[in-house]
């Protein structure tokens, strides 16, 4: 009689390798443990002890995202270790942002089949950012799917749990007209647009090791997601913060609004910061408008934060310790939720 596990690998599914991956990235998963974990990798599901005694009023918060097609520029590339770092950013940014501590992360990984090195390259990454920001990577899912995926092919997604006492909660409510806007620096384009960068380097015959000032047009492109978990903490250190909001998907014209209350809207100025050299190659070969990038890309702006005129020096002060950069780059004004944005 044929070997059931056999006929399965026949059709495309190999049981065995799934298992030997788990024994390879156990050694990952725990270097990201919390003492609040109860259990390994392993289980149908992954125990957590809630921290109570560190909470009167507390409350969950969750998110989930994954890193789009820019896996395609990364396979092409050859360069796959920062995607595991921009899963997990988009994630717990997306929880930090609500002034929550991110607790614990899980992933998935569909691939048409499972190749274990190269799941394990990206294990790794996802460790890396997770102990970057704090949180235990407690399990995941690594799913074949022969008949769904070409050879080759996998997309990624993550899922984070995170916490905050109500009183606590950054929910924009109080943001009010005088405010300053601080923008603070990305990396890049972290994991956004890539359906229309695929498109200019397809259209403008760009090749990814196409020298843009001192880095390669690669170097900029796979730049992973900043984590800004440590900096948001580091603000909240530094005085009252009236918003926080992640610039992802929809640039800043479309994030920004999300945490303005009625009455508020936010002037910037785009001359208030230093633009990275890729979103001007961007708008160049891709003959983009400016409207466009400023809805599709960051800008140069991962994170904004809106707090009192006051706070300003002392917040940057505070993120330069950490090797951020940060600029004021607008205000607060009466008017209906929404960003102008004022070329002076």
């Amino acid at each position: 009689m044929a070997d059931i596990s056999s006929l399965y690998r026949d059709a495309g599914v190999d049981i065995n390798a799934g298992n030997r991956l788990i024994e390879r990235i156990k050694p990952l998963a725990e270097s990201t443990r919390r003492a609040e974990v109860m259990e390994g990798l392993g289980g149908f599901a992954s125990l957590f002890r809630f921290p109570r005694t560190r909470f009167r009023d507390p409350i969950l918060v969750s998110g989930t995202d994954g890193v789009g097609t820019k896996l395609k520029l990364a396979l092409e590339a050859g360069r796959l270790d920062g995607l595991g770092r921009d899963l997990v950013a988009m994630c717990v940014n997306d929880v930090a942002v609500s002034g929550a501590e991110p607790l614990f992360f899980l992933d998935y990984y569909a691939t048409a089949r499972l190749r274990i090195n190269q799941a394990e390259r990206l294990v790794a990454g996802i460790a890396v950012g997770c102990r970057e920001a704090g949180c235990a990577l407690v399990g995941g899912e690594t799913a074949e799917l022969p008949g769904l995926y070409q050879n080759g092919e996998f997309d990624l997604a993550g899922f984070c749990v995170g916490v905050v006492e109500r009183e606590a909660l950054i929910d924009g409510k109080a943001v009010e007209p005088r405010d300053a806007v601080l923008g603070i620096a990305s990396s890049g384009t972290h994991a956004n647009g890539y359906s229309l960068i695929r498109r200019v380097i397809d259209q403008s015959g760009a090749r990814l090791d196409h020298p843009l000032g001192s880095r390669t047009l690669a170097d900029w492109l796979l730049a992973p997601t900043t984590i800004y978990v440590r900096a948001i903490r580091t603000l909240l250190e530094t005085g009252p913060i009236h918003a926080l909001a992640h610039i992802t998907g929809g640039g800043i014209v479309e994030n920004l609004p999300r945490v303005l209350p009625p009455g508020c809207r936010a002037v910037i100025d785009p001359a208030d910061w230093p633009r990275p050299q890729i979103f001007d190659w961007l708008a160049q070969a891709g003959q983009i408008p400016e409207p466009e990038m400023f809805r599709v890309f960051n800008m140069g702006l991962g994170l904004i934060a809106i707090l009192p005129q006051a706070g300003i020096e002392p917040a940057r002060a505070g993120l330069a310790k950490l090797g951020l950069d940060a600029w004021q780059v607008g205000s607060i004004e009466p008017g209906e939720p929404g960003v102008c944005l004022d070329h002076r």
